[in-house]
């Protein structure tokens, strides 16, 4: 069920994606069918599985609040804190500061709690559907890292997108970002005892933070290509530096294991 969950969420994506260059006018509406087809896809499959009750044990953990006030933290600053590091070993390093980015803090930290409900396209599915099950085989650590690149392939037609903020940006190096905040967004969920309401304010504020120092190269025009940026490498460093630690950490102790579903 697993291997159907993400043969149809790319296929529904993929398609809708490209339909969406072709025809501008529908473009907006496709785009967020693409963006939502995590969610679709993993409701439509529980329905058929599980039945109602399955769908409304899913849809509950939207609302899991209870939980410790250091995960909170953990979820709205884990990104703020890698880029404001990355600043200061630039200009240790370096010599010289990065260019920061234009946004007040007041309104990524706006953007942050008022926009969060936006991620349950992408978390119901990622998170709640596939990460459970891929760790009831391989375990949380190894089904962050597999869901990591899972996760960072599905949005890959973005990158060939004109207009997207990812066009033409180098591939490969999010691939690897992407990956190591799979595995930090993993360590929260097992210590938020599944809650995707903290893994979906995790993914908003990683959204809204992550141009505090951008990583993104100026008129970049080859997704293949290495980024030429040191502000994306030293991020890339720190963001495993840390997934290493949660990996060895989930694989020698991983609380809340019937949060794994075969």
């Amino acid at each position: 069920m697993t291997i159907l969950f993400f043969a149809l969420t790319f296929a529904i994506t993929w398609t809708s994606w490209t339909a969406a260059r072709s025809f501008p006018a529908l473009q907006l509406p496709l785009l967020y069918v693409g963006i939502f087809a995590p969610a679709i896809v993993a409701l439509a499959l529980t329905a058929w599985r599980e039945r109602g009750a399955g769908v409304l044990a899913l849809l509950r953990r939207l609302v899991e609040w209870r939980v410790g006030a250091r995960w909170y933290l953990f979820a709205i600053g884990y990104m703020a804190a890698i880029k404001l590091a990355v600043a200061v070993i630039h200009r240790v390093v370096l010599g010289a500061w990065p260019r920061f980015g234009d946004e007040p803090w007041f309104l990524m930290i706006a953007a942050t709690m008022f926009f969060f409900v936006g991620q349950t396209g992408e978390e119901i599915g990622w998170r709640g559907y596939a990460l459970p099950r891929l760790a009831a085989r391989f375990g949380f650590a190894g089904a962050s890292v597999i869901l990591g690149v899972i996760w960072a392939c599905w949005h890959l037609p973005l990158f060939f997108f004109p207009g997207a903020d990812t066009n033409g940006q180098s591939f490969p190096l999010y691939l690897l970002q992407v990956t190591a905040i799979s595995v930090a967004i993993a360590w929260l969920y097992v210590h938020a005892k599944g809650s995707l309401l903290l893994t979906m304010l995790m993914h908003s504020a990683i959204n809204n933070t992550k141009d505090i120092v951008p990583s993104a190269v100026p008129g970049a025009a080859n997704a293949w290509a290495l980024s030429t940026s040191p502000v994306a490498w030293l991020t890339v460093v720190l963001l495993w530096l840390f997934a290493i630690y949660f990996l060895v950490r989930m694989r020698l102790y991983t609380p809340y294991k019937e949060l794994a579903i075969a």
